[in-house]
């Protein structure tokens, strides 16, 4: 495990994700009807619960906006969803004014250009395995999993772990 990665992670308190490509696959599925569905992770969700479980703050801010979004944030406690937001940068400003939080406590995972401003700009910025070439350069870390694949529980285990966390929330399940 990256020591530096690890070093970020210690202090967050937030932990933020895109959807399209971060929690799903990112492909989008339109039906008939005009209507969509998106497939989640199983493994990102526990990570997430874990996560939250564990007194981590967590957010979605997405560029799209989708019913199944919304009922997948209630399903997992996610207690802060922006959907329909390309300005995340503004977007994070405004919940860490309402949280009382500055950048370096916020942890970030994305997968493309509307991402790189927050990735760049928070504590812990992190991409998914297949993230835009050019977002994974600029990003803290990239996971070994790819986007709707376990990126989101690898980084939330990653937190988890810094925390000195990881280990009581395995052992729950022992």
């Amino acid at each position: 495990m990256d020591t530096q990665l690890l070093q970020r992670g210690e202090t967050i308190k937030l932990a933020v994700f895109d959807v399209d490509g971060v929690l799903t696959d990112g492909r989008l599925y339109f039906l008939e009807d005009g209507s969509e569905f998106k497939s989640f992770s199983t493994l990102d969700g526990q990570g997430i619960k874990m996560l939250i479980a564990s007194g981590v703050a967590t957010a979605i801010i997405s560029g799209r906006k989708s019913p199944v979004v919304e009922r997948r944030a209630n399903n997992l406690g996610i207690a802060h969803l922006f959907q329909g937001r390309e300005d995340k940068l503004v977007v994070l400003d405004g919940l860490l004014a309402e949280l009382g939080l500055s950048y370096e406590q916020v942890a970030y995972l994305g997968d493309d250009l509307p991402d790189l401003p927050v990735i760049r700009r928070v504590g812990l910025g992190m991409a998914v395995a297949n993230a835009a070439p050019f977002v994974r350069e600029h990003a803290h870390g990239v996971t070994q999993a790819r986007g709707g694949e376990g990126a989101a529980r690898e980084f939330c285990e990653l937190i988890l772990r810094a925390q000195g966390n990881l280990d009581t929330a395995l052992a729950a399940y022992l």
